[in-house]
């Protein structure tokens, strides 16, 4: 999203009031990329908090005003993955969830794979490549400044998710028509 870049040089030189009326701009799109990565309100709502303090206290590094977006969604993304590592690191079982699923028998029906759950699958930088380009239509040139790679790699970041993602989800198609 294309900023008033005298709004965004007042929220560099401190003004609080600037800096909020960016963040309003974006939040939106702050919401949603951030629930595309940790797949639930509570913990998209903590990265967002999270992203915006972080940049509030950063802000006057900001070399380039007319990246304020780029770098905004930047700080979004490093802290919904750091969310998503430090989940990583708890038990997310409940003992009821835990028994379902010792007991599961193989000849039960399994569900097929979404789209959502294949994504985070894939690599990290896959995943924020197509999240980037499918989910919020950034341009190559604008998702290689946000993940501060060449485009050349981006674009091969998409050709790679892409196809990991289809035989992820025609694995799923394939298991699921087997058991039936």
């Amino acid at each position: 999203m294309e900023h008033d870049l005298y709004t965004v040089k007042q929220a560099i030189a401190g003004n609080k009031e600037a800096f909020e009326q960016l963040l309003c701009l974006e939040e939106e799109k702050l919401y949603y990329t951030a629930l595309s990565y940790v797949e639930n309100k509570e913990d998209a709502l903590d990265a967002i908090q999270e992203a915006a303090c972080n940049a509030y206290l950063s802000v006057k590094q900001l070399k380039h005003p007319e990246f304020f977006s780029t770098w905004l969604f930047r700080i979004l993304i490093r802290e919904c993955y750091r969310l998503l590592k430090k989940r990583q690191k708890i038990v997310p079982f409940e003992e009821t969830e835990l028994l379902k699923r010792l007991n599961h028998q193989p000849n039960e029906m399994g569900n097929p794979i979404d789209l959502t759950e294949a994504l985070h699958q894939l690599k990290p930088a896959y995943q924020t490549a197509l999240i980037l380009y499918y989910y919020h239509d950034l341009p190559i040139k604008q998702i290689s400044e946000v993940m501060e790679m060449p485009k050349g790699t981006v674009k091969t970041y998409l050709h790679r998710g892409k196809k990991q993602l289809k035989e992820k989800l025609e694995r799923s198609v394939n298991y699921n028509e087997k058991l039936i």
